[in-house]
């Protein structure tokens, strides 16, 4: 089974063992690959794994 669903904030921040904050400045700095919904931030994880590896394209 494939894990194809949508992470909050906080379980990302747990995948990477990092804190909330440093997602949040990630996402503005770095340009991780997030995705707003309504006023909350959801991330999958096979799009973060490949941008830690460097490896991630964005679409469009």
């Amino acid at each position: 089974m494939t894990d194809d669903r949508w992470f909050s904030v906080d379980e990302i921040a747990a995948h990477l063992g990092v804190k909330r904050d440093t997602i949040y400045k990630w996402i503005d700095r770095k340009k991780m690959p997030a995705h707003k919904v309504g006023r909350l931030w959801k991330f999958r994880k096979n799009e973060v794994d490949l941008w830690v590896r460097g490896e991630y394209k964005e679409n469009g």
